[in-house]
């Protein structure tokens, strides 16, 4: 029997970690949620949007060199390090490949580990139902720890853990009650993120150049089916090679008018796409003219423009 793909169990946003119950506190991982399936002969590894990523990730293929269960589904993030902390854009690197050639260079060249924390699945049966504390024993059981799989720690100190992320300039936390079931295609807030910096992903409505080449990009939202602009953004990690690979990818995308409901700043330079490019974005919080303040692009995404809204 082949496992089918499921939603993973999501936090809720909160401005500041709980302070009374039973929790346990992780560190949010900035990289791209994975959930590992096993049934005894074929692994695969789906992402939270249910696409498949087995291909992308070929340290990850032999799953009973990191775990002594008979089939399973586990829950994580794949993380890939920018020096000393992990970086969404160098995880995208590998996220990103389709071709077998470019995955084999880049197994090399952008190390990954699978961090994980939860089980769902386990040797026939569903374990979905029980709480978090009795999942994590469970998942120490049967994880064998190595170079590319580990296993994520708690801290029973959330107002502690993130003021350590904070020092070390990381996304921030997720703080579980140990009591939770895992809920399936669920948000609650059982489940809370408390996040350093806002991010968003946000749809590209037009650029600016700096002579031939793509130098800044102009933001959007969609809210009620309009295209808002909430800012532009010209720094962060795109590389030299990512803004020309972008210049070429925006020709096609030209557009006479403008697609934004309101007037962005910078319109006078600015060249207008049709709006389908779509970037993951941090930034620092939002102005009272609704735009992003101190805004830094991470990493392009694929993700669907109409699914980026406010």
């Amino acid at each position: 029997m082949q496992l089918q793909p499921v939603i993973p169990f999501e936090p809720i946003r909160a401005e500041k970690p709980p302070t009374a119950g039973k929790w346990t506190a992780q560190i949010k991982w900035d990289g791209v949620r994975i959930l590992t399936y096993y049934e005894g002969e074929q692994c695969r590894l789906i992402n939270r949007k249910l696409h498949d990523r087995t291909r992308q990730y070929p340290e990850l293929n032999e799953p009973r060199s990191y775990c002594t269960a008979q089939s399973f589904i586990l829950d994580g993030e794949i993380i890939a390090f920018d020096q000393e902390r992990p970086s969404f854009t160098e995880v995208m690197k590998r996220d990103s490949l389709r071709k077998e050639p470019s995955i084999e260079r880049a197994v090399k060249q952008t190390p990954v580990v699978y961090m994980v924390y939860d089980i769902l699945y386990c040797n026939g049966n569903w374990v979905t139902g029980q709480k978090l504390s009795d999942r994590q024993e469970l998942l120490k059981s049967v994880l064998v720890p190595g170079e590319h799989v580990q296993l994520v720690q708690n801290y029973y100190d959330p107002e502690m853990l993130l003021n350590v992320m904070k020092q070390h300039q990381m996304e921030g936390i997720v703080s579980k009650d140990l009591d939770s079931t895992y809920a399936i295609n669920g948000k609650d807030s059982r489940w809370q993120k408390t996040k350093l910096y806002k991010d968003i992903h946000a749809v590209i409505g037009g650029v600016t150049l700096r002579g031939r080449t793509v130098n800044s990009l102009l933001l959007g939202l969609y809210e009620q089916g309009q295209l808002r602009y909430i800012g532009h953004a010209g720094t962060g990690k795109l590389s030299v090679a990512n803004w020309r690979d972008l210049t070429t990818r925006i020709q096609p995308l030209i557009v006479a008018d403008n697609s934004f409901v309101n007037k962005p700043m910078r319109s006078q330079d600015a060249i207008w796409l049709r709006p389908v490019l779509t970037v993951k974005v941090q930034f620092l919080e939002w102005t009272q003219r609704g735009t992003m303040r101190q805004p830094s692009i991470q990493a392009i995404v694929d993700t669907p423009a109409a699914q980026c809204t406010l």
